[in-house]
């Protein structure tokens, strides 16, 4: 097992993948100060807005770039690929060279590849950008919370961890938020373009303030680089994503199988090599030992719907709003605020809920609430397309983000509470992971039903069969959370 160790440069701490499950106590003079956790926090919600921001501008990029729909699809999912696949690794590489390094390398990469984003002259430099943007938030996002627990204790540590699930719960639906008011704005004749490249100025604060208030730490005994584990995992989820998001729109070429058949053999490929790495004593990127706990298991199904349906519902929400109801991106983006305050409130009292109910009364519940949202939705959109308003969608999308805001912090802790203590840090890229491959997966797979149902049903009624799957999801993320044990809260 590995230690972390603080160092007296400013950086670090145990992130997914690697580290130590208790790290000491910081070194004095490297404890974690306001205006540090303030520049991780900024650093953090970077890759997790830009997940999201991309959704609003699809019109602005489809006139501009020519994209098609499956195109489109690709802008996102390539993002969420890298950024899967990549996250474990990024975390070993600041456990072996200082967390406060890796994050303003991560960071100045993440501002590199924005600008490479907002000046794209075609939608597939555009994807190939995109795919760069999800490898340099995987460097520097591991290092963030990795970072909290090396340099903090007690009463400071809980409410920095507090802070950091709650940014990320509202940096989700903050990115379409802002990315209808960048779109808006047109500042300079930017158009879309301005949602990437606003991220430079951004870069410049969080490098300038990172190099002065962010402590760093690294592990005394990091674990070597499972590369093989890395190289098959991206392979694999690249194989599965790109012919679900490309094949429906090209009639399912003989490739677009070929890829799917690829993918079965490379997660056969991937789970042999983990194996066998376990077996040697070694540091597998993901351990299938924890796939033998209960608890991780029941974890990772309740993940899967919470992702997959959020994911879709982002991605088609907006062109549902922007093409079928005919909102600008300011009033597309405006339209979610409602969700957004919703799912900020619920994530901050997530915890005291829990205590009260458990773990699994609160993912029941926070799935009949979700249900409930979309089914507000449902009927908004029966009763009154396409002359909706943003105030009759408000109701459902509160609810809904009332729903979403309990689900986050519940699926960490579920899920890590079933590793056992010498395997939390792999638990935690565990969760990580499953995390962003499920959101890629939700936009590749519901988001490609949607648009191949959308020229045959029309839009509201492709959007209404959608919402139904995502329910029918929902349902088994409730009958999951009946189902488990109380003793586990």
């Amino acid at each position: 097992m590995s230690h972390d160790v603080a160092t007296t440069r400013p950086g670090a701490a145990s992130s997914p993948g690697t580290g130590s499950t208790r790290p000491p106590s910081p070194a004095a003079g490297t404890e974690l100060r306001p205006l540090g956790l303030f520049t991780l926090l900024l650093g953090a919600a970077l890759p997790m807005i830009d997940f999201f921001v991309v959704n609003v501008a699809f019109p602005g990029i489809e006139s501009d770039l020519d994209a098609s729909p499956a195109a489109l699809e690709m802008v996102v999912a390539s993002y969420a690929v890298a950024y899967a696949a990549l996250l474990v690794p990024g975390g070993r590489l600041g456990d072996t060279y200082g967390r406060r390094k890796l994050f303003l390398w991560g960071v100045a990469a993440f501002g590199l590849t924005s600008l490479a984003c907002g000046s794209a002259p075609g939608v597939w430099w555009l994807v190939g950008a995109r795919l760069a943007q999800g490898a340099a938030s995987a460097l520097l996002f591991p290092q963030v919370l990795a970072t909290i627990h090396a340099t903090t204790q007690g009463r400071s540590r809980a409410r920095a961890i507090g802070l950091f699930g709650s940014v990320g719960g509202i940096s989700m639906v903050t990115g379409q938020v802002l990315g209808g008011v960048l779109v808006a704005a047109d500042l300079a004749g930017t158009g879309w373009r301005m949602i990437f490249l606003i991220n430079v100025p951004v870069v410049v604060v969080a490098l300038a303030l990172g190099l002065r208030t962010v402590p760093d730490s690294r592990s005394a005994s990091p674990a070597r680089g499972d590369v093989a584990g890395a190289v098959l995992l991206a392979c694999g989820l690249t194989a599965l994503l790109l012919p679900l998001t490309e094949g429906r729109a090209a009639g399912w070429p003989w490739w677009s199988l070929l890829l799917l058949a690829a993918a079965c053999v490379l997660a056969w490929a991937f789970l042999t090599v983990e194996r066998r790495e376990e077996r040697a004593g070694r540091s597998p990127l993901l351990p299938p030992s924890l796939l033998r706990e209960p608890g991780v298991r029941r974890g990772l199904l309740a993940g899967a719907p919470i992702f997959l349906g959020f994911s879709s519902f982002m991605f088609e929400s907006a062109l549902v709003w922007q093409h079928g109801l005919r909102f600008g991106a300011l009033t597309a983006g405006l339209t979610l605020v409602p969700m957004g305050l919703a799912q900020f409130a619920a994530s901050m009292s997530a915890p005291r809920v829990t205590e009260r109910l458990g773990t699994g009364r609160v993912l029941a519940l926070s799935a009949v609430v979700q249900t409930a949202g979309l089914g507000t939705l449902l009927l908004a959109l029966l009763a009154a397309w396409p002359g909706l308003s943003p105030l009759a969608l408000a109701p459902g999308l509160l609810l809904c983000g009332l729903g979403q805001g309990l689900q986050l912090p519940t699926y960490y802790r579920v899920l890590l509470s079933g590793v056992p203590a010498a395997r939390a840090s792999a638990g935690s890229g565990l969760a990580a992971t499953a995390q962003q491959s499920g959101l890629a997966l939700g936009v590749a797979t519901l988001g490609s039903l949607f648009l191949a149902l959308t020229p045959h049903l029309g839009m509201r009624e492709a959007f209404a069969a959608v919402l139904a799957v995502q329910a029918c999801g929902l349902l088994l993320l409730a009958v999951i959370g009946l189902r488990m044990p109380r003793p586990a809260d």
